[in-house]
Order: C-alpha cells, then sequence, then structure tokens
C-alpha cells in the first residue's frame, strides 16, 4: 500500500474515531499510517476481546472489522456491535477467497466490505463514507419518510416505499447492488437513484446494455481496448468501465454475459484493476458496480449459465422491484405524470384520466410493467386530444383487459389469444399489404416519425420490454433500436 493521499478526497468527516479490529499486526500497524495520515483519531484492536472492550467505551461509530479473528467470529462480533448500536457502521475485512462471509456479513447490518488486498483509495474512501453515514445518522432518522417521488421513481405504494428507504440506506456504501424485476420495472431508474444518493452523485454515471451489445464486442466495451488490439481496432477506446472511473457502472442484462467475460469482470471486482485489449498492464479504476437481470440468477447459476462465485460477488445487496400489478394505486400516480409529460411534448390538452380509464388502469395485468403503462400514454398523447383520457383512445389490449400469455417460458409476454401457453408468438398485423393497410389506415393523419415509434414501442411492449427478441421481430439490429429510443430521450429532455 501506498501512503499518499488520494486527490480529490474532501476533509474527512467528523464521526469519532474509527475502531480498527485486525489481528495481523503489520497490517493492523499499516492500516492505522494510513487513516492516521489521512487525519482520523484510530482506537486499534487485535483481538476480538479487546474490540469488544473498546467498542463498549462508545467513542468508535465506524468499525473496520476483520471477520477472521484468533477469538471470534467475525460476523457474531458485527452483529454484536450493531444491535448494541444501530448507528454503528462497520466495514469487514476479508480475505480474497471469502466472498460469500462478506455477503453474509452485508445481510447482517455490515455498511460496507474490503477485499485483501485493498488500496489505500479504497480504504478511504469505505472510511469516509462510513464517518458521513455515522455522522448524519441522527438527521436521516429524523427526516421524513419519503413522499410519491423518489430520484425517477413515482409511486408512495408500501412496496415502493420500501425500495426507497433500502436505496437510501445503501447509498454511501460502495457495496455492489444487484437489482432484480421484470421488465418494465424501472431497473436503471433504480440504478440512477442508488448513484444520485451516493457520494458520487458528482461522478459519472454510465449504462451498458450487456443484452445489446454483439458477444464479440462485449470485452471491448466493457474494458476498452488499444488500437490495432484486432481487426476493426482503429483507435483506442475507453471502455465502460474506465469510463465510470469516480462513479457508478450499470451493468444490465448481466445474465447475458458470456462465462468467459463472467471470469474477467469478477477479477475486475476482486481487484479494482481493468485491462484493456491489447494493454501489457493493468490500471486502477475506483468504480461502484451496480447491475441488474430480468431472470432469476441463482436458477441462472444452477444451470451453469453464470458463474457462482461471481453471482456471491455481485448479489450483495439485493433490491427487488415490485411489478405494476403489487403497487395498487401507483399506476395511477404514474400515469398521471406520464399524462402531464407527453401532453407537454405533443402540445395537447390532456389533464387528466376518465373514471372508465381509472378503474381500467387499476383493474388491468401490466405484463409490461411501467414501460407498457408510459407506452400506452405515449400512444393516448401521439394519437389523440382532448382534456379527459377517454377508454376509447386506449390501446386495445388495455381496453380488453386481456390476460397475457408467457411464450417458451422467456421473459417475454404477449396478449393472450386463445391459444395454449407456450405457443408460437403472434404475428401483429395480418400478413400481406391488405392486412399492413388496413392497420395503417388507423393512423392516418399521424406523422411518419410517430408512427415508427408506436411500432417499435408496442413490439417492444410485446416483446415484454425485451429489446433483442423485438429487433429480431423487426428484422433489425438491437443496437438500431436502442439508438432510436435514445434519440427519442434526448429530445424529450430537451422539450
Amino acid at each position: 500500500m501506498t501512503h499518499a493521499r488520494p486527490s480529490g478526497f474532501a476533509a474527512r468527516p467528523d464521526a469519532g474515531p474509527v475502531l480498527l479490529v485486525e489481528d495481523t499486526p503489520s497490517l493492523s500497524m499499516v492500516y492505522e499510517t494510513v487513516l492516521r495520515k489521512a487525519g482520523y483519531d484510530v482506537r486499534a484492536a487485535l483481538t476480538g476481546a479487546d474490540a469488544r472492550a473498546e467498542f463498549a467505551r462508545g467513542a468508535a461509530r465506524v468499525v473496520l472489522l476483520d471477520l477472521i479473528l484468533p477469538d471470534a467470529d467475525g460476523i457474531d462480533l458485527l452483529r454484536e456491535m450493531t444491535r448494541a448500536d444501530p448507528g454503528a457502521k462497520v466495514i469487514v475485512i476479508t480475505a480474497n477467497g471469502s466472498i460469500n462471509r462478506a455477503v453474509d456479513a452485508m445481510r447482517g447490518g455490515a455498511f460496507d466490505f474490503l477485499v485483501k488486498p485493498f488500496d489505500d483509495k479504497r480504504l478511504l474512501s469505505a472510511v469516509a463514507n462510513a464517518a458521513a453515514a455515522a455522522g448524519g445518522a441522527a438527521e436521516a432518522a429524523a427526516a421524513p419518510p419519503a413522499g410519491s417521488r423518489f430520484h425517477g421513481f413515482v409511486g408512495s405504494s408500501p412496496a415502493m416505499q420500501a425500495v426507497y428507504e433500502k436505496v437510501r440506506s445503501i447509498g454511501r456504501s460502495t457495496a455492489t447492488v444487484f437489482v432484480t424485476g421484470e421488465s418494465g420495472s424501472g431497473k436503471e431508474v433504480c440504478a440512477q437513484a442508488i448513484h444520485a444518493v451516493s457520494n458520487r452523485a458528482s461522478g459519472p454515471f454510465v449504462p451498458l446494455n450487456c443484452g445489446a451489445i454483439p458477444k464479440d464486442l462485449l470485452e471491448s466495451e466493457v474494458f476498452g481496448h488499444l488500437r490495432g488490439a484486432f481487426t476493426g481496432a482503429v483507435a483506442d477506446k475507453q471502455g465502460a468501465a474506465a469510463a465510470a472511473d469516480g462513479g457508478t457502472l450499470f451493468m444490465d442484462e448481466i445474465c447475458e454475459l458470456s462465462l468467459d467475460l463472467q471470469a474477467k469482470l469478477l477479477r475486475f471486482l476482486q481487484t479494482s484493476t481493468i485491462q484493456p485489449v491489447g494493454a501489457a498492464t493493468p490500471r486502477k479504476v475506483d468504480v461502484r458496480i451496480v447491475c441488474a437481470t430480468n431472470r432469476d440468477p441463482a436458477e441462472e447459476v444452477r444451470r451453469g449459465r453464470f458463474r457462482e462465485d461471481l453471482f456471491y460477488r455481485l448479489h450483495v445487496v439485493p433490491i427487488h422491484l415490485p411489478p405494476l400489478r403489487e403497487r395498487g394505486e401507483d399506476v395511477l400516480e404514474i400515469a398521471q405524470t406520464f399524462l402531464e409529460q407527453f401532453s407537454r411534448e405533443e402540445g395537447k390538452r390532456f389533464k387528466r384520466l376518465g373514471e372508465e380509464v381509472r378503474r381500467l388502469f387499476l383493474s388491468h395485468p401490466w405484463p409490461g410493467n411501467v414501460r407498457q403503462l408510459q407506452n400506452a400514454i405515449r400512444h393516448v398523447a401521439v394519437l389523440h386530444d382532448g382534456e379527459e383520457v377517454t377508454p376509447a383512445m386506449l390501446p386495445p389490449e388495455i381496453v380488453s383487459g386481456q390476460a397475457p400469455t408467457p411464450v417458451d417460458g422467456a421473459q417475454g409476454w404477449f396478449p393472450a389469444t386463445g391459444r395454449a401457453p407456450g405457443a408460437a408468438a403472434p404475428a401483429a398485423p395480418p400478413a400481406g399489404p391488405e392486412g399492413l393497410r388496413a392497420h395503417a389506415r388507423a393512423m392516418v393523419g399521424a406523422r411518419l416519425a410517430d408512427v415508427e415509434r408506436e411500432v417499435i414501442e408496442a413490439t417492444i411492449e410485446a416483446c415484454g420490454g425485451s429489446v433483442p427478441k423485438a429487433a429480431r421481430m423487426l428484422d433489425v439490429s438491437a443496437s438500431t433500436l436502442y439508438r432510436k429510443r435514445e434519440a427519442w430521450a434526448r429530445a424529450r429532455d430537451k422539450a
């Protein structure tokens, strides 16, 4: 370890002494030296008994705790400390081969964890975050509960209040977060919220959709490459991990990674180093990982498609987003928010949802979740006008209340058409020019760009939010659909 104080660190938060519990005297001395040079008051303990005695004095609210001690189990000691002082922030230290223990510690109330060997920057970052959280614990406890809006989320249901509380509680930690939920439930919004409440909020937030990038380019997209590293590498490329240095890297559809790339991602998580394709030496980066999937990651591990060690390394702090059908009247709050937004964008007069529409929305199963609701309201705003949304303005599948039917056990969903579950996906419009023309007549008067957008979004919705599946149905590349959706989002943001 080097002892120079990392540049860019603010003055240390004042949360009292730091209790350092490390049974290896040489390592204890190194960690203590680094912390004292950064301005911390450090109390060192070499055994569990010494740690208990020091902690009982009540001065230290930030604890660095090695999980392997000669006279105590680190997990048991962690639980004792957090029971005695719920506001204490315990950072556990574990060896490279004991990630599962660190995961257990996080579930047992640890604030963060460090995997040996770690450098000064990682140590000081973890302690600074813990000290800031410990110092602000009283203020946080007195803060009013979240309302219906929270860093991009809309909804005041108990299920979402629990999500908001969890995001707030882990925001200052650097622990990896694994977000799960059905397609369209808001996993990227959750990742952005985690970034926004963290001390990395001023740093970059870099989203990477692992399912939208060809597998042979994924390593380059994540770690970068040097010019000439492979055919077509005509210039150096900064990967997503380097671009997120000092901030948060959001890896969506993480289960789409190949096993080879999973091994490289695991090495990156363990060492905080990246090695671009074609580079001779690795470099350090400071990145927090938030990942997401709409699959069951434990099932992917059981089937051998996802490495178990990587799963435990990523699944430190799990957050599950509830589907829209389990969020009660959130659907009405979200719909009203979208209605106001799209009415402004399209220059329409809409102000409210009609009573019948409200009843329909509350009873609809929403297989595509928030994304499906967003598309339904956009459909209304693009094709209709008025002060109140009526059932006649809604897409047909919303009015009919058709239940979703799963196709081939995948995450995609299609409106029920009387077929048995597992039947082939329906062809949306009737085949042939006349069938297409009949559907097109309903959109006469709309702008061509709006028609294209509606067809693309409706197809994605029919595929349960899966862009790759929609791309195959539309016979275009997934990257084309992602580019178009990003362009629409940018246009909305500028409006």
